[in-house]
């Protein structure tokens, strides 16, 4: 049977701190960048001397996925791609009682060597092409509102120097353009197949849930693995409530942490915004929280975060939108 290395590896926005088993039993540790080039590194590094190698790593969203492709298409590795809950529960019977990168890369290395080792299968082809489609929309449109703020600046409107303004106004035109033309081109990839196609139909049976953010939302929530549980949704979202809270005098409001996948998160708000005019039963829980004292965009955040658990039951059972499951009316 061949010997195989065997790599437990824990995900940051910024590095990948890795703990290599090798087959003779040796035992080494490296730090990687988390970019393209750090993944070659990284690959490089776990199959010197040819020998093959399985990697263990959690899901992470946008943290773990490139690195998990660049694995998966490798000829002479293997990747695992792990909740993490999973991870969690596996941990607190190993008693461990510093929690730095390197120790969870020796948790995530255990749960390797002794749990069954289940093949991470990537999203479907055409997702990945539909996320980079409008990621880039995303920016162009950050660029487009800067172009905007500009050419309605004071300075610019009471003595606008020679040109700036006509200049402005053609960046701004051809801005526009180029949002125009990926925004189609995206709407083509859904229409060519039948699986996205369905789900952009579920998704736009949300009012408040049009054609550019429905494309939006299935770039980023159809590259989760397929385990994940609703609450873990929100938190890729970074939409989960964070506690503060230290001993019996510090208990502070929780906070929204704005980590994790920002497009998602950006994504959900002009629908959630939306929806709370046109949707009877999502103005009504908006109106609930509103009385619960809640400020109007922590009431915001509340239907951003219940709208994305609803997300996950259209999605896991293929249902259209219906108010009553997200708040029944009296």
């Amino acid at each position: 049977m061949q010997q195989i290395n065997r790599l437990g590896i824990d995900v940051s926005a910024a590095n990948l701190s890795t703990i290599c088993q090798e087959a003779g039993g040796q035992q080494r540790q490296a730090l990687f960048d988390n970019d393209p080039a750090g993944h070659r590194k990284l690959i490089a590094w776990a199959t010197r001397k040819g020998a093959p190698a399985q990697v263990c790593l959690e899901a992470t969203g946008v943290y773990s996925l490139d690195l998990a492709l660049a694995w998966h298409h490798h000829p002479k590795t293997q990747v695992m791609v792990v909740n993490p809950r999973a991870i969690k529960a596996f941990a607190g019977p190993l008693l461990q009682r510093a929690k730095t990168d390197a120790t969870d890369a020796q948790v995530i290395l255990a749960f390797l060597q002794r749990m069954p080792f289940q093949p991470w299968q990537p999203p479907a082809e055409e997702v990945m092409p539909l996320q980079a489609l409008t990621r880039r929309i995303d920016q162009l449109k950050v660029t487009l509102t800067q172009e905007t703020n500009r050419l309605h600046a004071p300075d610019y409107r009471h003595t606008p120097p020679t040109g700036i303004s006509q200049d402005l106004q053609h960046h701004l035109r051809y801005l526009q353009g180029r949002i125009n033309r990926l925004e189609a081109q995206a709407l083509d990839l859904v229409q060519q197949h039948p699986q996205l196609q369905a789900t952009f139909t579920r998704l736009i049976s949300v009012k408040g849930i049009a054609t550019t953010s429905a494309m939006q939302l299935m770039a980023e929530l159809l590259v989760l693995p397929d385990d994940l549980q609703p609450e873990q949704w929100v938190a890729q979202a970074g939409l989960d409530p964070r506690p503060r809270d230290s001993g019996t005098s510090v208990h502070k409001p929780r906070f929204i942490g704005k980590a994790r996948n920002a497009y998602l998160r950006a994504a959900l708000y002009m629908p959630a915004l939306v929806a709370l005019q046109h949707q009877a039963n999502i103005s009504a829980f908006y109106q609930k929280m509103l009385r619960a004292g809640k400020k109007m965009m922590q009431a915001l955040v509340a239907v951003m975060r219940k709208l994305l658990r609803r997300l996950w039951a259209i999605l896991k059972y293929h249902q259209d939108f219906d108010g009553n499951k997200f708040y029944q009316l009296t």
